[in-house]
């Protein structure tokens, strides 16, 4: 079995993810130190019953800051270990903690709006199958039509449940507990089911060979990634193999189902707060967490297709229950 290549796989380097990893870690331990040497300067100034954290808080976004959200969003948005927990954790490390609700606000919608850098990442990578799903609209391919609509059948549970459940996600889930939760509930369930996941894999349809029983099937289980760590890719594969397509489909019906599913949220987002982002943030970072993402996600696409195509998913189950035990004991420790 062997999962399909992007057209520019071989152009792209395993060591751009290694450098964006490397670049995340410098910016984050950055970001942090500034932080807190300014909280404990202000804190050295207001006296000892004042917590820092509650002077600190900021309402601007750095251009690092900017990058190392980007760089967290386009490594972490097409493998199953969730953008968004990643995103969430990564701002309460960096202490961007926003004094109202209108920065709050504006901090959220600029974690959706740099998903367009992971969005022309996928457009970039397999421009031919968009081409092809184009071809479908204009009538001159079936395999297109049939990709679209499978797409859209796919893409309406969630986008009707996200809207439904906007407030209570929101207001409880926005957290690092649910997420760490819903790290290291995924990564059991990595870890146990990656195995049956690589065999069933091995022997389903082609992507070509997408019904719409298929797209039904991994609409229905993509509602459960509107819990934040849950991660959209972990449940959108894991629900086509299990509805019977090959391991390769259902990572590249991933990607696709990803555009449509990050292009309506970015939509909504810039329609609704983009003159907000603009007016907190600036044009500059913004731009520099697209930037990021879009270089961050290409490499990681790459390396992640090339990895399935020699391991299972087994990494990614560990590398959850990690992440999740380490977020409970950072919260523990009042770090974050």
């Amino acid at each position: 079995m062997t999962l399909p290549a992007s057209p520019t796989s071989r152009r792209l380097h395993p060591r751009f993810v290694l450098l964006s990893f490397v670049a995340l870690v410098l910016l984050l331990a950055v970001g942090a130190f500034a932080r807190h040497t300014r909280a404990d300067a202000v804190q050295a100034s207001v006296g000892p019953l004042v917590r820092a954290s509650d002077t600190t808080r900021v309402d601007s976004l750095g251009w690092a800051d900017g990058l190392a959200l980007g760089v967290v969003e386009g490594i972490t948005e097409y493998l199953p270990i969730s953008s968004t927990g990643h995103l969430i954790v990564t701002e309460r490390f960096l202490d961007l903690n926003p004094p109202d609700g209108d920065a709050k606000d504006a901090l959220d919608s600029y974690t959706v709006v740099i998903q367009v850098g992971a969005i022309l990442a996928v457009l970039l990578l397999y421009r031919r199958r968009v081409g092809q799903i184009l071809s479908g609209v204009a009538g001159r391919s079936d395999t297109g039509r049939r990709l679209l609509i499978s797409i859209v059948i796919a893409f309406v549970p969630v986008g009707l449940l996200a809207k439904a459940f906007e407030g209570p996600i929101s207001d409880h889930l926005l957290n690092p507990a649910p997420v760490a939760i819903a790290w290291i509930v995924g990564g059991i369930a990595l870890l146990g089911g990656s195995q049956w996941l690589r065999r069933k894999g091995r022997t389903g349809s082609p992507l070509e060979e997408i019904t719409f029983r298929h797209a039904m099937i991994i609409g229905a289980v993509q509602a459960f990634s509107l819990w934040p760590g849950v991660s959209r890719s972990l449940v959108t594969i894991v629900g086509g193999v299990a509805a019977g397509l090959t391991i390769g489909a259902a990572v590249e019906f991933s990607f696709l189902l990803g555009l449509a599913t990050l292009s309506a949220a970015t939509a909504y987002e810039i329609a609704t707060n983009g003159s907000t982002i603009v007016e907190r943030f600036g044009i500059g970072a913004p731009l520099v967490g697209i930037i990021a993402a879009f270089v961050a996600a290409a490499a990681a696409i790459n390396l992640f297709v090339e990895y399935l195509n020699r391991r299972d998913l087994r990494i990614f189950g560990a590398y959850r229950i990690v992440a999740g035990l380490l977020v409970f004991v950072l919260l523990t420790a009042n770090v974050i």
